[in-house]
């Protein structure tokens, strides 16, 4: 098997016009952000409620469709005639309208503060490596719990987002927390439920039981089309930029309006699931993986691969193919695959002993500073712009990079005629990430 740079077309950057965030956006300012509900014939609260449960689940199928596989099966017109036909029917019966609707994906009320909320099991972060020498040292750690023999790793992309927990009861979603500390995070399951492409119901395979309690571990990211989109609107409000991706994604899940959230185009993707009285057992990651996607949840792109060997080739061919992809990456996953193994290697104080964060050389280029002036937005929000001497970074000529703010300009210290070395924040916006202080010329 290909490594992770030859993902599947899904995967792959989309064009404009083919993004999720293309669908229409029902998060506005108006009272519920939807379109305008359906006029419908009168009909009785029986009719009324199979009818809506027949809609929650045809929508919740295409969601599915849309934004996990990338495969839609109806017109966006079409899903729009759906979801004003269940809002008509919620509008007639207020009842109706159950938290896992479609409908209430634009939010709630704003919070004072987030609950906190301890973690069953903790989540634990990864210990990084940096080049083939570190992996391999991890590699010979592994063999000696496990013997000697080539172990086999799983390899996922490392999704530069933060990370969440989601618990489903009887195949519904209840609640979603952020890491926090590890031990205790945050309440944020408003905010998720406005996450279009999360299931608030799971999408189970024919024949396949829905376990009473399901914990699952992943992330919630935002793609570099829906970024770049994100912060083009951003600026033409005269709004501070985001810095990346991450931030953003971070910034707008831990919004105490869920309405805010609901307006951001977030992503999540998942790759663990918290042992659980009731949920079957796993020999292995990749059978972890394989359920989750049976029962339509969102997972990561994932492969095998045998040994030092295999991961060698499966990172170089990620590292070739990581502009390739739709979302931001900082390096590969690798993870043992046997559950047994893992079982054997454990874990220390904050992190597995059976995976590691393999990350990917930073792409950053030096240049000078020709300029600085201050763009002035249309809210008076002042936004400082260095020009800098064009240089190439990631494939794409840099000729101007943002500073943020004044704060970020004093923090940094950029003067015209500085050295600096300059990255593609996000694969999108370039920004200054460090001055060479011995290169500044002499007043």
């Amino acid at each position: 098997m290909g490594g992770l740079g030859g993902l599947p077309q899904r995967l792959l950057a989309r064009g404009r016009g083919s993004s999720p965030s293309s669908r229409p956006d029902w998060t506005g300012d108006s009272a519920v952000g939807l379109p305008s509900p359906a006029r419908l014939p009168p009909v009785d609260l029986k009719t009324a409620e199979t009818r809506a449960r027949d809609l929650r689940r045809e929508l919740a199928h295409h969601n599915h469709r849309y934004y996990v596989l990338d495969s839609p099966e109806v017109s966006d017109a079409e899903y729009d005639r759906l979801m004003r036909e269940l809002q008509g029917l919620e509008a007639q019966f207020p009842a109706l309208a159950t938290p896992d609707s479609p409908t209430q994906r634009v939010g709630g009320e704003a919070a004072e503060k987030f609950a906190k909320v301890v973690h069953r099991a903790p989540m634990l972060s990864l210990a990084n490596v940096f080049n083939d020498e570190e992996f391999t040292e991890f590699d010979e750690r592994i063999r000696k719990v496990v013997g000697p023999a080539d172990v086999t790793y799983v390899c996922e992309p490392k999704l530069d987002g933060l990370a969440i927990t989601l618990r489903y009861e009887n195949g519904r979603f209840l609640q979603g927390a952020t890491r926090g500390d590890g031990t205790t995070g945050e309440d944020v399951t408003g905010n998720l439920r406005t996450v279009r492409p999360l299931p608030l119901e799971l999408l189970p395979e024919a024949g396949m039981a829905v376990p009473p309690v399901l914990e699952v571990r992943g992330e919630v990211f935002i793609r570099k089309e829906d970024f770049k989109k994100l912060n083009e609107k951003r600026e033409e409000e005269g709004e501070a930029l985001f810095a990346n991706p991450r931030n953003a994604a971070a910034g707008s899940l831990r919004q105490l309006d869920p309405k805010i959230t609901a307006s951001r185009p977030l992503s999540v993707s998942l790759y663990e699931i918290v042992p659980t009285e009731g949920v079957p057992a796993f020999d292995t990651h990749t059978a972890k993986l394989e359920y989750l996607q049976k029962l339509g949840l969102p997972v990561n792109h994932h492969e095998r691969a045998q040994g030092l060997e295999g991961v060698r080739a499966a990172y170089q061919a990620a590292l070739k193919g990581r502009h390739a992809l739709k979302f931001e990456v900082d390096g590969m996953v690798v993870k043992v695959d046997s559950e047994d193994q893992r079982r054997r290697l454990g874990q220390v104080s904050k992190s597995p002993r059976w995976a590691v964060a393999y990350k990917f050389p930073p792409e950053e280029e030096s240049t000078r500073v020709e300029a600085i002036e201050v763009q002035v937005g249309r809210t008076g929000a002042l936004t400082p712009v260095a020009h800098l001497k064009p240089v190439k970074v990631g494939g794409v000529t840099v000729s101007r990079a943002t500073l943020h703010n004044e704060d970020e300009l004093r923090r940094k210290d950029v003067r015209q005629g500085d050295t600096v070395f300059v990255r593609r924040a996000g694969d999108v916006i370039p920004e200054i990430v460090s001055v060479v202080p011995n290169q500044r010329p002499a007043d």
